[in-house]
Order: C-alpha cells, then sequence, then structure tokens
C-alpha cells in the first residue's frame, strides 16, 4: 500500500481524470443498454467496471493487492457466461455474482485479505460500499487537501475548459455549413447526415434529458465505488482473532441441549427413513403413498431441513461461550453429529428428487436443486472439518467457495441443454415427452435438441423435437421481451445461445425435411392470427399448443 492510502484522506492527483472516467462509463452503460436487450453488452460492462478501476489505481500510484487478482478469475467467467447462457436464473446468478466479486475486490483492493474474511465482515463491507457510493464523493472532494494540485491547477483547468467551450461554439457552425455543401454534393450523404440530425428531434428532448442525468448519477455512484477501493485499506481491522460486535452470552450447557434435541429428533427421523424410505417401494405403499407422491411431498422440505440446520449451528456457534477445551470438544462432536444426520437427510432428499425426475421428467427447477444439494452437502463437509481443526474462521470462505461452485456448475452443466437430454432419454426408454415444456425452454436447449434429432432412429422422438423445435422457432420470431424478432437485434445484443438457435432455424428452413418444422394456427375469434400465442403443431396425432408453459416445479 503506497503512502498516500494510508490515512482516511486520499491525496487525489488529479480530480478530473476520476470524473472523466467513471462519466465515460455511465455513458457506456446508455450506449450498451438504452432500448436494447441485453447481450455481449452486460460481458463488456462488467469486464470495463472492473478494468477502468485498476486503471485509475495505476494513474493514482495505487497498487492493489495481489490476492485481489485470484477474484478476477471468476469475475472474468461468469462475465462471459452472461452472453453464453440464455436459461434466466444462470444468467441472473452470473450477473450477481460478478457484481457481488466486483464489491469483494472495490472493499479488499488494496487489504487484500478477503479470503479472512468472516461472515460478519462481508455484511459490514456491504454496508460500507454502500454507504460510500453514496457519499464518500462529497467527503473526499469537500476535505481534498490544497497540496494534492498545484496552487494555479484549478485555475489552469477552467481556462482549458472555458476554451475547449469556445472551439465547440466556434466549430459547429462551421461543420454545418460544410456539411450543407457535403450534402447537395452527394445525396447519400445528405441522407446520413439528415438521419443524424433527426437524432436530434425536439421531440427527444425529454429522453435525452433524462438519459443525462442517468449517466451522471450512474458516474456518481460508480465514482463513489472506486474512491472506496482506494481510499484506505478496509481489511486493517481483520486479525487473527475475532473482533466481535455482539459478545457471547449462551452458556456451552444450554448450546448442548438445543443440539442435542435437534440430533435426538434427526435420529429419530433419519430411523423411519431407512425403514420406509430406503426400504423401498413396498414399505412406502404401506403407508397409502405411491413412490412419486413420497417423493414429490418431501425434497423440498428437507433441503430446507438442511439449510436451517447449518444456519443454526453457524448461529449457536457464534454467540455459545467456549473458554475451555472440553466446552470446544463438545460442541465441536455435537456439530459433527448434526451435520452427519443433516448429510443422511440430504441424501434422503437427493433420493426423493431422483424419484421424482425418474416419474416427471426434468425440469429447471429440479435441476437447480439437483445441483444445489450437491454443493450443500459439500458445505457440510466442509464446515465439519473446520469445526474439529477448530478453524471456523473460514466458514465464510467455504460458504463462498461453495456458491461459486455451484454458480459455475450451472454454467458448465447448460440446464435446459441437460433437461432436454434427460427427458428425451427418459422417452427412448418408453416414457412420455413433454413437448410443450422443451419448446418453452430457451435457445441454450436448440443445439441439443437439433442434434438429437438428427442423431434419433425413433419416428416418435424424432416427431416430438421436430414439434419443440418447431413451437421454439415461432414464439421467438415473434416475441421477446423488447417485442423485437431476433434478426433486428443490434450487435450490443449479441447473444452465442440465441445466434446458435436463430442459425439452426435458418439451416432447417433449407434442408428436405423443413415441412417438419412448421406450425399450424387455431381459427377461431378470440385469437390473433398466425400469432405464436396461436400456434400448435401435431405430436403423436396430438394439438400441442406453442402457448408456453406454466409449470414451475
Amino acid at each position: 500500500m503506497t503512502e498516500s492510502t494510508s490515512s482516511e484522506t486520499l491525496i487525489l492527483k488529479n480530480k478530473s481524470v476520476l470524473i472523466w472516467a467513471v462519466l465515460a462509463a455511465g455513458w457506456l452503460f446508455d450506449f450498451l443498454f438504452w432500448d436494447k436487450t441485453a447481450g455481449i453488452s452486460m460481458a463488456i460492462y462488467l469486464l470495463v467496471l472492473a478494468a477502468v478501476g485498476f486503471v485509475l489505481a495505476r494513474y493514482q500510484g495505487i497498487t492493489p493487492a495481489r490476492s485481489i487478482y485470484w477474484l478476477l478469475i471468476p469475475l472474468t467467467f461468469f462475465s462471459i457466461m452472461t452472453f453464453i447462457r440464455a436459461e434466466p436464473m444462470t444468467t441472473f446468478l452470473n450477473i450477481a455474482a460478478s457484481l457481488f466479486l466486483l464489491g469483494v475486490i472495490a472493499h479488499s483492493f488494496t487489504g487484500g485479505r478477503w479470503w479472512q474474511y468472516r461472515f460478519k465482515d462481508y455484511l459490514t463491507g456491504a454496508f460500507s460500499v454502500t454507504l460510500d457510493t453514496l457519499f464518500r464523493q462529497i467527503s473526499i472532494f469537500a476535505g481534498q487537501p490544497k497540496a494534492a494540485e498545484a496552487p494555479n491547477t484549478r485555475k489552469q483547468g477552467m481556462r482549458t475548459s472555458l476554451s475547449i467551450l469556445r472551439g465547440v461554439l466556434i466549430a459547429l457552425p462551421v461543420v454545418l455549413i460544410f456539411a450543407a455543401m457535403l450534402s447537395e454534393a452527394d445525396p447519400i450523404f445528405g441522407q446520413a447526415f439528415e438521419k443524424f440530425v433527426d437524432f436530434f428531434d425536439i421531440e427527444n428532448l425529454g429522453e435525452y434529458i433524462f438519459r443525462a442525468v442517468l449517466i451522471c448519477f450512474l458516474g456518481y455512484l460508480l465514482l463513489g465505488v472506486y474512491l472506496h477501493a482506494y481510499y484506505k485499506d478496509h481489511d486493517t481491522a481483520i486479525t487473527d482473532e475475532e473482533q466481535r460486535v455482539v459478545p457471547r452470552f449462551l452458556g456451552i450447557t444450554e448450546a448442548a441441549i438445543v443440539l442435542g434435541a435437534v440430533n435426538l429428533l434427526f435420529l429419530a427421523f433419519v430411523s423411519i427413513q431407512f425403514q420406509y424410505f430406503f426400504g423401498g417401494q413396498t414399505n412406502i405403499n404401506l403407508e397409502g403413498y405411491t413412490y412419486a407422491e413420497y417423493a414429490r411431498r418431501g425434497f423440498g422440505e428437507l433441503v430446507a431441513v438442511a439449510v436451517f440446520s447449518l444456519l443454526l449451528f453457524l448461529g449457536l456457534s457464534f454467540v455459545t461461550k467456549k473458554e475451555h477445551q472440553t466446552a470446544r470438544r463438545v460442541f465441536s462432536g455435537m456439530g459433527v453429529l448434526l451435520f452427519a444426520l443433516v448429510s443422511v437427510i440430504l441424501v434422503s432428499s437427493f433420493q426423493r428428487l431422483l424419484l421424482y425426475e425418474a416419474v416427471y421428467g426434468f425440469t429447471q427447477l429440479r435441476t437447480y436443486t439437483h445441483v444445489f444439494i450437491i454443493w450443500l452437502g459439500a458445505l457440510l463437509l466442509a464446515v465439519s472439518a473446520l469445526e474439529v481443526l477448530q478453524k471456523q474462521r473460514y466458514f465464510a470462505l467455504a460458504g463462498l467457495v461453495a456458491a461459486i461452485g455451484f454458480v459455475a456448475t450451472l454454467n458448465i452443466l447448460n440446464v435446459d441443454a441437460f433437461i432436454v437430454r434427460q427427458n428425451v432419454e427418459r422417452m427412448v426408454e418408453g416414457e412420455p415427452l413433454d413437448v410443450g415444456y422443451l419448446s418453452s425452454l430457451t435457445e441454450d436447449a436448440v443445439p441439443v435438441m437439433s442434434d438429437l434429432y438428427n442423431q434419433a432412429e425413433d419416428p416418435a422422438v424424432q416427431e416430438a423435437l421436430a414439434g419443440a423445435l418447431a413451437c421454439h422457432a415461432v414464439v421467438n420470431e415473434f416475441y421477446d421481451y423488447a417485442n423485437r424478432p431476433y434478426q433486428n437485434y443490434t450487435w450490443q445484443s449479441f447473444h452465442l445461445a440465441r445466434h446458435q438457435a436463430q442459425q439452426d432455424w435458418q439451416d432447417r428452413q433449407s434442408t428436405a425435411d423443413a415441412d417438419r418444422f412448421s406450425v399450424q394456427y387455431y381459427d377461431d375469434e378470440y385469437s390473433e392470427p398466425e400469432s405464436w400465442w396461436n400456434a400448435y403443431v401435431i405430436v403423436g396425432g396430438e394439438e400441442v399448443g406453442c402457448g408456453g408453459y406454466y409449470g414451475w416445479d
């Protein structure tokens, strides 16, 4: 850390550079996103925000901590995946994870001890970043030492600004005169210039003012974030000894009773699980449930029990007084037993989910839960090991790794493509295929559906996939969130999955079996003719509507 960042007051070399940089970042947001569907623009903007932060730091003579560069790896991955994956939950988590990592980078920029953060450090860090985003600009510039700039810097800056303004005012009429003359000489240039002039139509004045205010406001917020990263080392308060805001107030006896009672309850539940669930389908039917009903009835609740058990243990660990070795051993032993029983509950939940998927097929929510259970189990194992090793300060790091792993797994798995593969495999084995649900998936599913169609030997499978592809094509040709067909998207809206899906649709039109990828339309007085909502396909002699899927689980 440089000398200039060792105190609360940061001596800035040139404030105007910071101001122009954040205003440029605000303008870039307008350029990339205003009246455009998000695509590659999201990845560009997230990575530009990080790059600007490092460039400005170097300009100010501030050296970031080396450990910060490790965070750039998942940040870059999640940012890039925003225009590769189209599935909504994966996209949301990619953006959320990228913004979270940017926040951690800003808070630990010069300290670099993010890997030692406890849960409270993340909470206080989030509060500190938010506060500085709103107010740090005022406190930094209001208290800026005069030595930060040369005596005549302010006057010189004012003279430079006035010179620029005079130059613009003189150049404007000159450029307009020459442009008018060139427009008369070349009609093509004249049309282009007319469109340029029309852009400044007075009818759009209100929109321009709003966008200008938005750019300035976003620049103001970004300035606060960058100043938060630069003005001091926020990690100096982190020590090997935990600095507590709330003192430990619960005795080991009370904590042991709570954990013991919960363990007894879980032990009773697990014993029933072994008798009725792991014992097989016959035992379940004796209780009046089918296998599928028993599976559907409980897996969500069991996952919730596992999550709350983890939160209970972490909460007790935070407030329980463990003043001697025996108390620590008792608490750790009860915790390990708790996690062992919760692991069995998680296995039961996972088994129920597998049964549910075997009977009803895969959906997005079931796939999320599928992956979440695996990472939750890994987190429980990590917390158990840290508790035994008395390394509780790394609980938060284990949670961070598990969260990053969960989001990365969804990206690598490709949720919608996974759903298509699994459900088509079920159809090959004789189970029904929900064509309407497949057609409601995002563009991530199209390449896989197309490949499976080409590889399928069963005519029924081919017919179902052709119907799903046809419905998917008509839905996405006439409708998206911006009410524009895909071919009208600008380069900022380029999305790899969308491009691949559109290319596949175009290729299908030139094949010999292109007729199989067509839809029909209901003819009634209540439906708009030839709209995606009114379209249907024939699969197995039955009509399957393209109007979407309304299920959730």
